[in-house]
């Protein structure tokens, strides 16, 4: 399907663009990153989640001669990518270990002869020598290494096989690259071009900011109760993710919910893997699928329909919620991230920290981007200006974000730091929030009686504040670095350096007030309430009619196509073929195959 020759690259870029992708226009830098990878060039593209990364590798491949292999790094990536350009009548397959021996082969034949136009490989199986030797007697049109991020060792998801990818341009120097990834700090940035060798590589980075999502943080109280209200509130019935830390945590929250009505099913790694694809695939084929996971999945999810994403534990770093919460609305439309997040989340990933085998580096690397998502969940600033200040990108405050609908209220806490950190001073700096809290606030239970804690001069110094405060308190000390739990007293908080200035009153502190109430993201959001109900009613018989396709193509209903495009039917009821082949995602290979069936449904 390639398109020979500089002239015919330069006018088909667009031509492509339209005719076979269905959109109307370039969005961004895409048009400059396939011109450039078109004309030989190597690149480093960073573009958020929903961005159009995609299309900045896979059109310079249908324009250049020979075949695009793609680096991705899972299968079912590799497989919902294959499926989608299938449908748009580009030949594309891939290689890895859900194939046989019998149709790995065919696919080997195919790309030997010449017959594929994208090749989806897994990163190992590149670099193997009979791989290294197909890829010596093909036409190779270019290489794309998709989720770049995955060489650093410093980042978040740290694959060790992607090291080996600088053999490419080793043994092919004349075959463009393009990296590609949602997800880079500046080292990050200076890792992956240091590791691929692409000094050479013009770098395109995109705006991090993904406006359509709304950002709310809350203070854990009963997380499973207050996700179960923020779901009922603003997407039930919708489509979404929630994260967990631990495989327990994932099935009892997807019981609950499922117990309260919603349709959540777990995914982790302690399941079966007949289990894990059924539920992934229901995630794909079906609507208002909950997934409840471990971070193993998400990564190669391509459903633009993610109406929400939630955390019920905090993740390891921002880049990691960047990438977990980019799942969310990569069609576009109003989406959430929400997180519950407490004092307990700290504690337990800084021992994972402290427990971890990674040397000293590796461990203060970890703090210091640990120490980084703190002050996001703490800002009393716009949160996406933090976040994107991570990124290396300038911003002004969203107006969608919780800090942004609610500023949060500041006050000066110096006494009450003081109390708590005297507190923990008095105590012998062996206990946990819960007990310290008792002491300041003068209860004497039995085990504050055991340890004589009631004969202490700090014992019912801070009956002024309730337990929720005295629980922000230490939250936000611990944040601000003036604690430091110790795993190996089982969560004991102690003094830093950073706590003497304090204590001593010589240094002042100002801490983010208990919010009462958020009303933040309980509205409902999605793209399909704001439409009359006549219409309405159409995008549901629409819905109906793709998903009737998607069992008898046995793809997932998205790849048909997505809520997006079938609202557009919907809302502007085109009654000519040439009329439906202007909407965006609508490409002449699905005009072709469905459009009389969509006419007809218009028309019935």
């Amino acid at each position: 399907m390639a398109m020979q020759g500089p002239s015919a690259a330069a006018g088909g870029a667009l031509e492509l663009l339209r005719g076979t992708f269905g959109h109307p226009a370039f969005r961004g830098p895409q048009e400059a990153i396939v011109s450039h990878l078109v004309s030989g060039g190597d690149a480093l593209v960073l573009m958020p989640t929903g961005g159009g990364k995609s299309l900045c590798y896979q059109l310079p491949a249908l324009l250049r001669p020979g075949t695009a292999l793609v680096v991705s790094p899972l299968i079912a990536l590799m497989r919902d990518q294959v499926t989608a350009l299938e449908q748009l009548g580009v030949r594309a397959a891939f290689l890895n270990s859900s194939l046989d021996g019998r149709a790995a082969a065919a696919v080997e034949r195919s790309f030997a002869a010449g017959g594929l136009d994208l090749l989806y490989v897994a990163p190992e199986r590149l670099v193997m020598p009979r791989m290294l030797s197909l890829l010596e007697e093909a036409e190779l049109a270019l290489f794309a290494i998709d989720e770049a991020h995955c060489v650093s060792q410093w980042g978040h998801d740290f694959r060790p096989e992607y090291l080996q990818l600088s053999i490419l341009h080793e043994r092919f120097p004349q075959v463009p690259r393009i990296a590609l990834t949602a997800t880079a700090d500046p080292q990050t940035r200076a890792e992956i071009i240091a590791r691929l060798a692409l000094d050479e590589a013009r770098v395109f980075v995109s705006s991090f900011d993904r406006p359509n999502i709304r950002y709310t943080i809350v203070d854990k109280a009963e997380p499973r109760a207050q996700l179960l209200a923020f779901i009922r509130g603003a997407h039930y019935g919708h489509t979404g993710i929630v994260y967990c830390l631990s495989r327990r945590k994932v099935d009892e929250t997807a019981a609950f919910l499922a117990a309260q009505g919603i349709k959540a099913l777990p995914y982790h790694a302690g399941l079966d893997a007949e289990t894990r694809s059924a539920h992934q695939a229901r995630f794909q084929d079906e609507e208002g699928i909950v997934m409840v996971a471990t971070i193993a999945f998400g990564m190669g999810i391509d459903k633009a329909e993610v109406r929400f994403v939630a955390h019920l534990d905090l993740p390891k770093s921002i880049e990691g919620y960047y990438q977990e919460t980019g799942r969310a609305g990569r069609d576009g439309e109003p989406a959430d991230a929400w997180m519950s997040y407490g004092l307990g989340d700290v504690v337990q990933q800084r021992r994972m920290i402290d427990q971890s085998e990674g040397s000293e580096d590796y461990k203060r690397v970890s703090v210091a981007k640990l120490d980084a998502l703190l002050g996001l969940c703490e800002t009393a600033g716009c949160r996406r200006v933090r976040l994107l200040d991570y990124f290396g990108e300038t911003s002004t405050p969203c107006g969608n974000c919780d800090t942004c609908l609610e500023p949060p209220e500041t006050w000066d806490a110096g006494e009450a730091a003081r109390k708590a950190l005297s507190t923990v001073y008095r105590t012998g700096q062996r206990f946990g929030a819960v007990h310290l809290i008792d002491v300041l606030r003068g209860k004497a239970t039995d085990r504050v009686k055991s340890w004589n804690h009631d004969q202490l001069s700090v014992f019912g110094i801070g009956a002024d504040l309730d337990d929720s405060e005295w629980r922000s308190v230490f939250r936000q000390l611990t944040a601000l670095g003036f604690l430091r739990p110790d795993h190996e007293a089982y969560g004991a908080l102690t003094l830093t350096e950073a706590s003497r200035p304090v204590l001593k009153g010589e240094t002042g502190v100002e801490l983010r007030r208990v919010a009462q109430k958020k009303r933040s993201g309980t509205k409902r959001r999605g793209p399909a309430t704001d439409l009359p109900a006549a219409d309405a009613a159409l995008l549901d018989a629409l819905k109906a009619w793709r998903g009737g396709e998607a069992r008898s193509q046995g793809v997932p209903a998205y790849v048909i196509f997505h809520d997006r495009t079938l609202a557009a039917i919907a809302a502007l009821r085109p009654d000519t073929l040439e009329a439906l082949g202007t909407l965006d995602g609508i490409g002449q290979k699905k005009l072709e195959r469905y459009g009389e069936a969509i006419l007809g449904l218009l028309a019935g």
